[in-house]
């Protein structure tokens, strides 16, 4: 008694002598195209685009010579060319690209950066080097290690900036490299790597500038730099965006002076009232952040990172960084007998 090819069991599924040859053809098929289900089930989502890709035949400089492209379509395009390497990732996102949703977190984040820049602003009128106001440091948003219980403050002070200057080159990067790394890699990977280089920013600061307070986004904004341009570099052959050695070295030297301006902030006499200027070591640690676990993110495109054995790496070490930073915080100011500042 022969079995359905339907349904075939393992007790069944050998293609018997008697079976007719399109019995034996289906259930071959049957069980090709289980094991390729299988297989692919097993592969991230890049596999199955990839082949996808390639049976769609997509023209290879579609893109570049495509009339009638709206403003955003133009958009798009240009994103894809700044931010992905591969040719078949520039296709993908070229052409399965949705508005929706928008890349909200970047341009919010942006946007509560200036309005509370310019209600203290108003309120202190002071609008360059804000820090040195007494009443700066007063507020509930700000990183001080004398309120280190207050856990919030190390994340929220990325919200406060030294003045004008700070603001200004946070948001432009924020919204020239952060909003295209949001369209291509979405909100929840973008953000995910904004917030851990502003908490490894404050954490690095407890841990090595014991005494000083830290304001500005610098920790995420260079985690997101310092992804991308360490992804540009990891993938220069592929990248097509225009004078990549020109932009590389001009987003270096800008990153550098603003680094640059912080450390002389911070060994800048402080007024008597204002006590120690923010620290710059949040600047460095957003870079380390990001070079790890940024450029990991960034080098899985339309992949799960949960396959990714990097991803993995990267987040048990930054992990055991947050328990150890916990810890020094709980403890090792008393052991230590650091002598901090009294908070305002």
């Amino acid at each position: 008694m022969s079995c359905p090819w339907i349904q075939p069991s393992w007790t069944c599924w050998w293609p018997w002598p008697r079976a007719t040859s399109g019995a034996r053809s289906a259930t071959r098929s049957w069980w090709t195209w289980s094991v390729l289900q299988w297989i692919s089930s097993k592969r991230s989502s890049s596999f199955k685009r990839a082949i996808a890709n390639g049976q769609r035949a997509l023209p290879q400089d579609g893109m570049l010579d495509e009339p009638g492209l709206g403003v955003y379509k133009r958009f798009v395009r240009y994103v894809a060319y700044e931010i992905l390497p591969r040719e078949v990732d520039r296709h993908w996102y070229f052409y399965r690209h949705r508005s929706c949703p928008p890349p909200v977190f970047m341009a919010s984040v942006t946007l509560a950066q200036i309005i509370v820049f310019l209600c203290y602003g108003a309120r202190l009128n002071k609008w360059v080097l804000q820090t040195y106001h007494p009443e700066y440091m007063k507020s509930p948003l700000v990183y001080h290690p004398g309120h280190r219980a207050r856990a919030w403050r190390f994340l929220t002070y990325m919200f406060m900036h030294v003045g004008l200057e700070q603001l200004g080159f946070n948001a432009l990067l924020q919204l020239m490299i952060g909003v295209p790394l949001e369209m291509v890699h979405g909100l929840l990977r973008i953000s995910l790597l904004y917030l851990a280089g502003v908490l490894a920013g404050s954490l690095t600061v407890s841990i090595t500038d014991m005494r000083a307070p830290v304001v500005g986004g610098s920790g995420g904004v260079y985690a997101l730099c310092s992804a991308h341009l360490a992804n540009v570099v990891m993938n220069w052959a592929g990248m097509r965006c225009p004078y990549k050695l020109l932009r590389m070295v001009l987003a270096l030297v800008c990153m550098s002076s603003e680094v640059g301006r912080a450390v002389w902030l911070r060994f800048s006499p402080p007024l008597p009232a204002s006590g120690p200027q923010p620290s710059f070591m949040a600047h460095l640690a957003g870079a380390v952040v990001g070079v790890s676990m940024g450029l990991t993110i960034l080098r899985s495109y339309e992949e799960r990172l949960r396959d990714q054995c990097g991803w993995w790496v990267v987040l048990l070490a930054y992990g055991t960084f947050l328990l150890f930073a916990i810890f020094w915080n709980i403890f090792a100011y008393d052991l230590l007998g650091a002598h901090i500042p009294p908070p305002p």
